[in-house]
């Protein structure tokens, strides 16, 4: 027999498995209860501000330390892909961002290796942390005096893009944040 043959019938077979698993398997949803008994409910997310703070300033760069808690109320595990955030010093301006930044990566194809999610398991939290550093003062100089103040006022807005459970399962959530300090 033609060898081809097995590997088209091997095909076959797997792509019908995968059919299967994907038109049989649950669904997980965030938002109201449904009635469908399929349908599994989650609650969303919960994200605090940790840490914002500014731990070196010299004539040449300051360093601002910022950190967020994202919290998962849930018995399953969520893959949080990313989280963006913009940075406001209110002090200095309300409406001009003087940084912002994005923690882990979104899957840009069907397969990617070293991806940089994080896996949150149920009724856990993790805290994540990034670094942002300011190079000279003469650009702008008010900036730079607020940034010196202890007291500065700050607000941080942004976005975590989490899926529940695994890539394929459910659908990509979206919770917004805000928060000032």
């Amino acid at each position: 027999m033609n060898p081809k043959i097995f590997v088209f019938i091997a095909v076959l077979i797997l792509i019908a498995i995968l059919g299967g698993i994907i038109l049989v398997g649950p669904t997980l949803q965030v938002g109201l209860e449904n009635e469908n008994s399929n349908i599994t409910l989650v609650k969303p997310l919960q994200v605090e501000l940790e840490n914002l703070s500014v731990s070196k300033i010299s004539e040449r760069r300051a360093i601002i330390d910022i950190a967020f808690k994202i919290s998962n109320p849930n018995p399953r595990a969520v893959i949080v892909q990313t989280m963006d955030y913009q940075l406001y010093a209110t002090d200095y301006s309300d409406d001009e961002q003087i940084s912002g930044g994005e923690i882990g990566s979104r899957p840009t194809g069907m397969l990617e290796f070293g991806s940089n999610y994080y896996v949150l398991l149920g009724n856990n939290a993790i805290v994540l942390k990034q670094t942002i550093t300011f190079k000279g003062s003469e650009n702008t100089p008010e900036l730079w005096k607020v940034l010196e103040d202890d007291s500065i006022s700050w607000r941080v807005t942004g976005d975590v893009f989490y899926n529940l459970s695994s890539m394929t399962s459910g659908q990509e959530n979206e919770l917004h944040f805000e928060f000032t300090k």
